[in-house]
């Protein structure tokens, strides 16, 4: 059953390696914040990703640089929940942990096409929705494919009113078009890697301290 919480504003909810943190990351979750009318964005760095390898820099390094790339940005914070525990970064762990904080204030989980596509390999993913709203970033001509089980879960939760988010506790999927930038961390890292340069990929300030610490 939806347990409605009028006038509670939602928060999101953007995890990521950020490894470095680039345009990418940023333009797009600023765009989500505006889209959505979020007051409060949280990023979330993952310490120990159960899906992918490690990040290439420790995770206070990459804290810092989020810090240095959201400076004097209103609504956006950084949580390090993750980093502060010795578990593997559960997406399922992390919401749990946030709705213990935060009552029934709607929460807005934040992902990319690619990790909705691969939902179903999620540590308690059918449990997901009962702790949040699911906010899928899209791109012109996306398509979510031929996967059934993905059908289903999309039939029983889309909504394409924002409302929806900030009245209800959890349970929406919505899907927000952003930005197509085609910038990666792994594609900065490569480029840092073959003496390249990365101006315009990332914020200066976060390139100055790439350069200044001798990271990637």
């Amino acid at each position: 059953m939806a347990i409605y919480v009028a006038n509670h504003d939602a928060v999101g909810v953007l995890g990521g390696m950020f490894d470095p943190v680039h345009f990418g990351h940023l333009r797009t979750m600023l765009e989500v914040k505006q889209a959505l009318s979020l007051s409060e964005l949280r990023m979330v760095p993952c310490a120990i990703p159960p899906h992918r390898a490690s990040a290439r820099v420790e995770a206070r390094q990459r804290v810092e640089m989020l810090q240095i790339a959201i400076e004097g940005e209103q609504g956006i914070s950084i949580d390090e929940r993750e980093i502060h525990r010795s578990t593997p970064s559960y997406t399922f762990d992390t919401l749990l942990s946030l709705r213990e904080e935060l009552g029934q204030r709607p929460i807005c989980l934040i992902v990319g096409m690619d990790a909705f596509k691969g939902l179903p390999s999620w540590y308690r993913w059918q449990e997901l929705m009962s702790l949040c709203h699911l906010v899928v970033m899209t791109r012109s001509g996306w398509q979510l494919g031929n996967d059934g089980v993905l059908q289903r879960f999309v039939a029983s939760h889309q909504t394409d009113d924002v409302r929806k988010l900030h009245e209800v506790m959890a349970g929406s999927l919505y899907f927000c078009p952003v930005t197509e930038l085609a910038i990666s961390s792994t594609a900065v890292r490569d480029c840092l890697n073959k003496g390249g340069s990365v101006r315009y990929l990332l914020p200066e300030a976060v390139r100055a301290y790439i350069a200044h610490h001798g990271l990637y």
